[in-house]
């Protein structure tokens, strides 16, 4: 089994760390080595039984280890994937036991889904996606770098950009298209498309001010 090494030790880290484990329970597939972090304090009065083992910018990937990434702001995730790859790093594909993939779903590297997600038939989920414990409907696609935060309600044909950030609770109606950069804020209800950059709350969703 190759060495699997959990970039950020925060509260994404921590419970990627339990679905990893899930994961092995199910079929022996990793090795957990720990957590790597440039907040090297990241777990300082926090239960947990792996240890930081060394920081982001200063990790030499090993031809025996991949890379699992626990990151959910878009921009953070692109920065740390690049400097990673450049470095060699390899990054694997976390799904939990529980989450659904269709045979006719599709979905790039370092996909992550936590328990109970779902990626529905004919969606796409790009490069360096997360979905936490949130279902995708179908003809649904989903841009490189996005994150779609737990409990999530994305229904049928969305279109959903690069660098989107859905924040907990969002639900997206049918055929909408959600731009580039777009935030959504916390438990927001978009009924219509949005534009790149915007930030979106309430219901139904509005874009603040710029």
């Amino acid at each position: 089994m190759k060495k699997i090494i959990i970039i950020g030790a925060g509260g994404f880290g921590r419970e990627l760390l339990l679905w990893i484990k899930d994961i092995n329970k199910k079929k022996p597939t990793w090795d957990i080595a720990g957590f790597i972090d440039d907040n090297i304090t990241a777990l300082d009065g926090v239960e947990c039984d792996y240890s930081i083992i060394g920081t982001v910018k200063d990790w030499i990937p090993k031809y025996d280890e991949v890379f699992a990434l626990a990151v959910a702001d878009p921009y953070i995730k692109e920065k740390i994937v690049t400097l990673m790859k450049a470095k060699g790093a390899v990054f694997a594909t976390i799904i939990h036991p529980t989450a659904i993939i269709t045979q006719y779903s599709y979905y790039g590297e370092g996909l992550i889904m936590f328990p109970y997600s779902k990626l529905s038939c004919n969606s796409t989920a790009g490069d360096f996606v997360a979905i936490l414990s949130s279902p995708i409907g179908h003809d649904t696609e989903i841009g490189d770098y996005s994150t779609i935060s737990g409990n999530c309600n994305v229904v049928r044909n969305v279109k959903i950009g690069k660098y989107v950030f859905l924040a907990a609770g969002v639900c997206i109606a049918q055929d909408v298209h959600i731009g580039d950069n777009a935030y959504l804020g916390l438990g927001c209800v978009v009924l219509k498309d949005v534009n790149p950059g915007a930030k979106m709350f309430g219901n139904p969703a509005r874009a603040l001010p710029n």
